[in-house]
C-alpha cells in the first residue's frame, strides 16, 4: 500500500545494506575476472567499486541520463547509494554495470552481456543434466501430476538464481516450503486463450519456465503464450531474447523428453505461438502500478499474465515494508488482468500471508525467512 515505508539501503545487518555493500563489489570482481578487458573497462569497473561502496550516485554521461532523469535521477544524483530506494539504487547500479564494461558502446564490447559465462556455466552444469533427464521420469505421470511438477519446477527453479548464490551459496539445498498456496486458482483460470510470463532469471530458471509453457501449449490449456524478457542484460541473472535461445538450444541438444520439449518450443516460436517480447520499461527502477500505457496494453491482451521471481514480486506489489498479512488482491489491483505471481523468498517484501503463517515463521526463523530462499509462495489476484 503506498503509505508502507519504501525499502532503503541505510541499515548495517540488513538483506538491502548487503546487496550494497557485499553482493555488488563481488559482482564487479566477478564480471572484471570473466572478462579479458582492456585498461580502460577495468579502470571503469575500479571506479564503479569505489562509487557503489564508499561515494554517491553520478550521471551516466550518457543520452540514457534523460531517461533515469524520469525515473527519478533527478531527486537522486549526489546522495549515497545506500539512502536512496533499494530498488532504485539496484537499478541504477546495474545500469552503470553496463557502462563501465562498455555494452551500450560505441566499441568493441558493445552488445557483450557481462553475464553471459555464468548462464552459459548454468546451463552446462551437471544440476541442469538431472534436472532434464527427470523430464523422462515425469513422462509416466498422469496430466495433472505433470502439470503440477512442472509448475513448481517453475516456482522453485528461482534458487539458481547467480545473484543470491553470492551471498547464499548453499541456498539451493535448503529446506523449502511454500507460505502461501493458491495453485488452485491459477488452475482454474485455465484452459484460456492467451498466457503470459513475465520470466525473471535465465538459466536453469528459465528452462523450467519455458517448460511450463510448453506443457501448456501442447495440452491446449492456451492457444498463444507471451513471454516477457529483458531488453537488455539487467540484474546479473535476468533472461534476455538471447538467453531464451541459448535455454531452446540447450534442450534440443539433450536427449528423450527434453529435447522434444526443446523442438516443440522451437517451432512454437518460429510459428508466432510463443511470442517473445522485451519492452524498456523492463529494465526500469519502478514499480508496475508506474507502467507505461503501452506495456499496460499489452498485458491487457493475456488472460492471465504470471509474473516469476523476487524482483519481478517487489515490482508487482511495490518495494515497500508492507504489513505481511496485507492482501495480495489490494496491491496488484490496478494490474491489467489476473495476475499470478510464482516467487522463491530472497527479500524482504511479503504480502497475502496468514496471521498464523506470519506467527510461526517469526517465532521458527526471525527475519530470516524473508531473504533466505527458503520459502516460496504461489499467489494470484485480484
Amino acid at each position: 500500500m503506498p503509505d508502507a515505508p519504501v525499502i532503503l539501503a541505510d541499515e548495517p545487518g540488513s538483506f538491502p545494506h548487503g546487496v550494497l555493500s557485499a553482493r555488488h563489489p563481488a559482482l564487479i570482481r566477478a564480471v572484471r575476472d570473466a572478462f579479458p578487458y582492456g585498461p580502460d573497462r577495468r579502470h571503469a569497473l575500479e571506479a564503479l567499486l569505489t562509487s557503489a561502496t564508499e561515494g554517491v550516485i553520478e550521471p551516466l554521461g550518457t543520452e540514457d541520463d534523460v531517461r533515469w532523469a524520469q525515473w527519478g535521477a533527478r531527486e537522486y544524483l549526489g546522495r549515497s547509494w545506500f539512502e536512496v530506494p533499494f530498488l532504485w539504487s539496484e537499478s541504477y547500479f546495474y545500469r552503470h554495470l553496463l557502462q563501465a564494461v562498455g555494452y551500450f558502446g560505441p566499441g568493441p564490447w558493445q552488445g557483450i552481456d557481462p553475464f553471459r559465462p555464468f548462464k552459459l556455466a548454468e546451463l552446462d552444469s551437471v544440476e541442469t543434466d538431472e534436472e532434464l533427464a527427470a523430464l523422462d521420469r515425469l513422462a509416466g505421470e498422469p496430466a495433472d501430476a505433470r502439470a503440477r511438477a512442472l509448475l513448481h519446477g517453475s516456482l522453485w527453479g528461482n534458487r539458481a538464481d547467480l545473484g543470491f548464490r553470492l551471498s547464499a551459496p548453499d541456498a539451493s539445498t535448503a529446506a523449502s516450503g511454500l507460505v502461501a498456496d493458491d495453485s488452485d486458482v491459477l488452475w482454474s483460470l485455465l484452459p484460456c486463450d492467451t498466457v503470459c510470463l513475465v520470466a525473471d532469471n535465465a538459466g536453469r530458471e528459465l528452462i523450467p519456465d519455458l517448460l511450463l509453457l510448453d506443457h501448456l501449449l501442447t495440452r491446449r490449456r492456451v492457444r498463444r503464450a507471451l513471454l516477457h524478457v529483458k531488453a537488455y542484460p539487467y540484474y546479473i541473472s535476468d533472461a534476455t531474447t538471447a538467453d531464451v535461445v541459448d535455454a531452446v538450444r540447450r534442450l534440443t541438444a539433450a536427449q528423450g523428453e527434453a529435447a522434444a520439449a526443446g523442438e516443440r518450443l522451437w517451432t512454437a516460436l518460429a510459428e508466432g505461438r510463443l511470442e517473445v517480447r522485451a519492452h524498456p520499461f523492463s529494465c526500469a527502477p519502478l514499480p508496475y502500478a508506474d507502467m507505461p500505457d503501452d506495456l499496460r496494453a499489452q498485458f491487457a491482451e493475456a488472460d492471465l499474465t504470471i509474473l516469476k521471481g523476487d524482483l519481478n514480486y517487489r515490482r508487482l506489489v511495490g518495494d515497500r515494508l508492507h504489513p505481511p498479512t496485507t492482501p495480495f488482491a489490494d496491491t496488484t489491483a490496478y494490474f491489467p488482468g489476473p495476475v499470478a505471481a510464482l516467487r522463491t523468498l530472497k527479500s524482504d517484501v511479503i504480502v497475502g500471508l496468514t496471521a498464523a503463517t506470519e506467527e510461526s515463521l517469526v517465532a521458527a526463523e526471525g527475519r530470516r525467512w524473508r531473504t533466505s530462499g527458503t520459502h516460496a509462495l504461489i499467489q494470484v489476484g485480484p
